[in-house]
């Protein structure tokens, strides 16, 4: 199954974490580790608002209307263009990096900013930077992933729930236990759990069980 944090990885070209760590006067090997914590907790997200029908109606919606991938064709020109700090609220939707963190993260994004800061060893503005040029880039690919693979809402779950499974049992199951453990079963994340075990395999198995 296609594994969105692989892909996510895959952007960060040498020139793409020379400029995230420019941005955030970071060495590379810190602002790769900050930008990893980043997607898999906007992957976990997406995952958690994907677990109602709703949610994922209004992802599949968003994705049409404004995330198609385009973006991912120039992404050192994107990098620039945001850096450059242009009002957020004048961006276009694809491009306006708070808006979609606060669709996916709501009031969790402080929480995910302490987490990802004690997680890469950058401060919290740091992280507060690099979050919002990164946030366009995760509906992108997941807007490309969607166009290329054809998904439709099972589809898009069944692509969420395993990118984010992988994500928590690739090294990132803390991080997602501190950010989303409160909505994904009272906090008690298992960091290690096998493929198809764990609360995002039994909330996907809930949500393709009830279709």
């Amino acid at each position: 199954m296609m594994n969105l944090m692989d892909i996510l990885q895959n952007q960060l070209s040498d020139n793409v974490l020379d400029q995230l760590s420019q941005q955030v006067g970071a060495p590379k090997e810190q602002t790769a580790a900050a930008a990893n914590g980043i997607f898999a907790t906007l992957v976990g997200g997406l995952a958690n608002n994907a677990t109602n029908e709703s949610g994922l109606t209004s992802l599949m919606s968003a994705l049409d209307r404004d995330h198609d991938g385009s973006i991912l064709d120039d992404l050192g020109g994107l990098i620039g263009n945001m850096s450059q700090g242009a009002p957020q609220q004048a961006a276009p939707n694809a491009l306006n990096g708070a808006g979609i963190l606060g669709h996916i993260l709501g009031d969790r994004q402080e929480t995910a900013v302490q987490q990802i800061s004690q997680n890469s060893g950058l401060d919290m503005g740091q992280i507060m930077k690099l979050m919002p040029i990164l946030a366009p880039i995760v509906m992108g690919v997941l807007g490309r992933a969607k166009s290329s693979g054809g998904l439709d809402l099972g589809g898009l779950a069944q692509v969420l729930m395993g990118s984010a499974q992988n994500a928590q049992s690739g090294g990132f199951g803390d991080l997602l236990g501190s950010v989303l453990g409160n909505v994904l079963g009272g906090g008690q994340q298992q960091p290690q759990q096998p493929q198809g075990g764990g609360l995002f395999g039994q909330i996907l198995g809930g949500i393709l069980g009830k279709r």
